[in-house]
């Protein structure tokens, strides 16, 4: 059996590229951290799979979509780790569409056991009564981690992000799906830094999810690169991010770190950041979901980004 959790070394490497007022961007890659079990994924289930060998839990439940990071990333880690795991996934017309979608081939292949529910169920997934049923089927052997992983052992997970050479840094970024790894970062930030977060979803709600893992109040979530909302993409976006690979030779996801970068650009251009101002990005991985994007692209006959 692997131990996926050792040794974790991660390099800043830094963008290349025209940032105005001598502003400095480092991306940490995280998405280098493990080569199936990457990014802020691999933080936020080392603690929960510790936690569920010491409850001498045998499998993992959890949820998500059809081009799920988190689904992918339990799947392999489950596999490595010698633990049975089951996935929940949103919309039942994908049960007979396995092999048309790289994520959940891939997550089958490690092993992992579907069950689709439809939209309206899904809805429900986080209620006492929807997961007692699982429960029932599935038996106690059960260890639950809730959809995107974030919970208080994920966020611990993701406190080891910033180690202390990252102190040199006034702003740290990171893309936010379900708030644990910006709760993370803000929790292990420095007194002198600043933590921004950029939402992939519409809505204001994320604040009183990260408000519930923190106590600091350096932090803010910017709204205004979700693209339209979770998954949104215009070609605008998919031209930076080939040019922005074409340029540095870094891969970004289009659903999350490639609109936090976009952001960045965007905030620099318009004058956001004080002169000099040293950036650390997190990249929090995702690019599993990249093949599966340019097939639905390619279906549209819309432009795709030109790297895996």
């Amino acid at each position: 059996m692997m131990d996926i959790f050792s040794d974790i070394t991660i390099e800043n490497q830094q963008v290349n590229l025209h940032l105005p007022n001598g502003i400095s961007l480092y991306l940490k890659r995280e998405d280098k951290n493990h080569p199936f079990v990457s990014g802020n994924k691999l933080r936020k289930l080392k603690y929960n799979i510790l936690e569920a060998k010491k409850q001498q839990k045998n499998t993992l439940l959890t949820f998500g979509g059809a081009y799920s990071n988190h689904i992918a990333a339990t799947a392999a880690a489950g596999q490595l780790m010698g633990l049975k795991t089951i996935g929940v996934i949103r919309g039942e017309e994908l049960c007979d569409k396995i092999h048309e979608n790289p994520t959940l081939r891939f997550a089958q292949r490690c092993g992992m056991e579907f069950r689709f529910v439809t939209r309206t169920e899904y809805r429900l997934k986080d209620s006492l009564e929807f997961l007692n049923n699982l429960l029932h089927n599935y038996g106690t052997d059960v260890y639950v981690l809730p959809e995107g992983g974030t919970n208080i052992l994920a966020v611990q997970g993701c406190q080891e992000i910033l180690i202390s050479d990252d102190a040199s840094f006034d702003v740290i970024c990171t893309a936010v799906g379900t708030g644990g790894t910006m709760a993370g970062l803000i929790n292990s930030s420095f007194p002198h830094q600043k933590v921004l977060g950029f939402p992939a979803l519409k809505g204001k709600f994320l604040e009183e999810v990260i408000k519930k893992y923190v106590s600091k109040n350096n932090w803010k979530l910017i709204h205004d690169y979700h693209f339209g909302g979770y998954a949104k993409i215009n070609d605008d976006l998919i031209r930076f991010l080939n040019n922005f690979n074409e340029k540095t030779n870094i891969s970004l996801d289009p659903i999350y770190v490639g609109k936090m970068i976009f952001a960045i650009f965007a905030l620099a251009n318009r004058g956001y950041f004080e002169p000099n101002t040293k950036i650390l990005a997190i990249h929090t991985g995702g690019l599993q979901g990249i093949a599966g994007f340019n097939e639905r692209r390619l279906r549209k006959s819309k432009e795709i980004l030109n790297y895996v």
